[in-house]
């Protein structure tokens, strides 16, 4: 797998799709000794399971695991933490991560019990988890969701699980955006598997799962965070840590040099039915026949226009899904490849969330 490589599979058993990916990154090539070390690093930044859109799914965790130790590979931890105030331990519990400790016996580690090292990186000093620090291969694998204060976290802000709550207290007085370009220089992940499949709209602790069915790998932090806020809705600009992590030598946010593959076609699977936030935003839909990754973004996208209370301009709503296929309505619009022949549409399949944004504004 290349550095500039991004590669996507759709879904809904992440456990296949987790499959799919290592296939095709070919993880022997990336790291060839079998006697290093590897560190799994999902998110369990609170004790929740994952349906509520806020953890990593821990079929993803045991498709690793049983890839690379069939590779031959044997020193594999699970290492996190959660945010100050909760359980790690409650987190590796809820989500059955003693299980699989025990079952593939990998060691758990709880970067709260862990040793620190300090480390200093553009005038900010942090204490990072020695385990992490000495891991000869960091996995990482985040879940895009919306966050109440950055608006997104993927693989640059999934590695404050690596720090000790004082650090993360003092990240938070910092802003974050800084202190989380600075902890990447520190340490990023060599490979960033991303838990797409229903990450919150807007809160990292979840409650709010918006369907979409995708999963992706990347090398490169900053060109996967950067790949995540389109998908989300977001410019670069959106996400200043994004582009503090590029300044700082992390990684490209250039898109345009990005090469996707994409392993198959979405899945055609219904997107569950929508709860809260996104119940409300399905108003100013038309769907019929929607697939859950298209679908998912376009809530996203009209999330991220409710923001900037431009919802109010919009005068029909958006058509989305494959019961659109071979019809002609000059007087509808809509979204996907499949409402190619009503009167304005916006082709891909899926779309992007931050095209669909660019798309419902013309429409004004």
């Amino acid at each position: 797998m290349k550095r500039e490589e991004i590669i996507i599979t759709y879904g809904s058993n992440a456990s296949l799709m987790t499959k799919a990916l290592l296939q095709r990154i070919d993880f022997e090539a990336l790291l060839p000794d079998k006697q290093a070390s590897i560190a799994l690093k999902p998110n369990l930044v609170v004790a929740v399971t994952a349906d509520s859109g806020a953890t990593t799914h821990p079929e993803i965790v045991v498709a690793i695991i049983e890839h690379l130790q069939g590779l031959g590979y044997r020193t594999i931890r699970i290492v996190e933490s959660a945010w100050v105030g909760d359980s790690t331990k409650e987190g590796f519990r809820v989500n059955g991560y003693n299980q699989i400790s025990k079952q593939y016996k990998v060691p758990l580690v709880d970067v709260k019990d862990d040793e620190y090292v300090k480390k200093t990186v553009d005038g900010i000093t942090m204490e990072v988890s020695r385990t992490i620090l000495e891991t000869d291969f960091l996995i990482s694998l985040p879940v895009l969701k919306g966050h109440c204060q950055t608006a997104m976290t993927c693989a640059l802000k999934n590695m404050k699980g690596v720090l000790s709550d004082r650090s993360k207290r003092l990240f938070h007085t910092l802003g974050l955006n800084r202190p989380i370009a600075a902890l990447n220089k520190v340490r990023a992940a060599d490979l960033i598997i991303v838990d797409s499949l229903n990450g919150d709209l807007d809160f990292e602790e979840g409650g709010n799962p918006v369907q979409t069915n995708r999963m992706f790998a990347c090398r490169d932090s900053v060109l996967c965070d950067s790949y995540g806020a389109s998908l989300m809705g977001f410019e670069n600009q959106d996400i200043p840590y994004i582009g503090l992590a590029e300044d700082l030598g992390v990684g490209s946010a250039d898109l345009s040099k990005a090469v996707l593959v994409q392993l198959n076609e979405p899945s055609d699977e219904a997107p569950s039915k929508p709860s809260g936030r996104a119940n409300y935003l399905g108003k100013f839909t038309e769907p019929d026949s929607a697939c859950s990754a298209c679908y998912g973004n376009l809530i996203h996208a009209l999330k991220r226009l409710d923001e900037v209370n431009r919802l109010k301009y919009l005068k029909t709503p958006i058509c989305i899904g494959q019961g659109y296929k071979g019809k002609t309505d000059p007087s509808k619009v809509g979204v996907g490849i499949c409402t190619r022949g009503l009167g304005k549409s916006l082709p891909g399949c899926p779309p992007k969330a931050i095209d669909m944004i660019r798309f419902i504004k013309e429409l004004e």
